[in-house]
């Protein structure tokens, strides 16, 4: 079984979505093309999240990596604080940050044993995150631990029942961070079950495919070329409930 140690070893070596930037990591390049990239392939976040929502009111990010979400927050005058289990992540997140003329307060910190009071935040935002940890229930009580009440919480873990799981299986293409010490998927009544102690839960299935930067060859030219536009002009109600992605939004 992995251990908190065995996670944090792992996220000090790896960044999300190091392979689509030729810039030297940390450089102003690098930020700007994590950012592009970040919202390309999860579009759908500039439309369920309200970046701009949290003027004035505290929001952490648990698991923050780079800061690439949690700048947009920054920019949308929330006072913000961001977590991550890896000394080389917030590092990079305070590099964004300070490049960008935006205040943050950056902490190295486990998400399963947060270092803040009860009831501290008006949001906690945890995207991509649960997946990875060594204890998913602990996480998640500690996020709903130092949330206001009446406060938001948004979860983010991926479909064991989607098209990309399948797919990846078919393809025999590995998943992003599939040597990763932890790596779960749920369905979506199982992250429903996980995310019972908040008052309510909403859970939206999103991340259906897009054309994709990663991957070469004749597999990633029948996926371009091919699946992704069949895929696509599915019905969406028919899809829906296979979407990549489960993103919950949650109100203690």
């Amino acid at each position: 079984m992995a251990t908190v140690d065995d996670v944090r070893a792992y996220w000090e070596r790896h960044i999300h979505d190091l392979e689509i930037t030729q810039h030297p990591v940390g450089s102003r390049g690098f930020f700007d093309d994590l950012d592009q990239y970040h919202f390309e392939k999860l579009h759908h976040l500039l439309r369920l999240v309200d970046f701009d929502g949290y003027r004035g009111r505290r929001v952490l990010e648990v698991g923050c990596g780079a800061g690439v979400d949690l700048a947009r927050f920054a920019r949308g005058g929330a006072i913000v604080t961001g977590v991550d289990l890896a000394e080389s992540a917030i590092a990079l997140a305070r590099a964004n940050f300070e490049q960008q003329g935006l205040r943050g307060d950056f902490r190295v910190a486990d998400g399963e044993s947060l270092p803040f009071g009860d009831d501290s935040f008006d949001l906690v935002y945890a995207h991509g995150v649960v997946q990875y940890t060594a204890n998913p229930e602990r996480l998640v009580a500690e996020c709903r631990r130092v949330l206001k009440p009446g406060g938001d919480a948004v979860f983010q873990v991926y479909n064991r029942i989607s098209w990309l799981n399948a797919l990846s299986h078919l393809m025999k293409v590995g998943l992003e961070h599939q040597d990763a010490p932890v790596l779960l998927k749920f369905s979506i009544g199982e992250f429903k079950r996980l995310l019972r102690g908040f008052a309510e839960v909403r859970v939206v299935p999103e991340r259906f495919p897009v054309k994709s930067r990663l991957h070469g060859g004749w597999k990633g030219a029948v996926y371009n070329g091919l699946f992704v536009g069949a895929f696509n002009v599915l019905p969406r109600s028919m899809v829906q409930p296979f979407g990549w992605h489960l993103l919950a939004f949650c109100r203690k």
